[in-house]
């Protein structure tokens, strides 16, 4: 029995951290709707990221970005691409 927990336990904190892993659900919206990847990109820099070393479309409906925010630390950001909203923020 000890060891059907011991498995029962450790399968859920596998689920638990893949779950963590995906991308946040930022937009059901069609693409026609999303803003142009100039504007994102525009509208991502007027917030203050900067050296913006990936910048991609998600399949869960984000524009995700990895570079550095206003004070310098690593940033993972996931947009609404249709409003620009942060919808994840994730900063080292």
């Amino acid at each position: 029995m000890y060891h059907n927990v011991l498995l029962t336990t450790a399968a859920g904190l596998c689920l638990l951290s893949s779950a963590a892993l995906a991308s946040p659900t930022c937009t059901r919206e069609p693409q026609e709707k999303w803003l142009s990847e100039e504007v994102m990109k525009q509208k991502i820099a007027e917030m203050g990221f900067k050296n913006i070393k990936v910048f991609k479309k998600t399949t869960s409906g984000c524009y995700e970005i990895y570079g550095y925010n206003k004070d310098g630390k690593k940033a993972e950001v996931y947009f609404n691409p249709v409003t620009s909203e942060i919808v994840e923020n994730n900063v080292d």
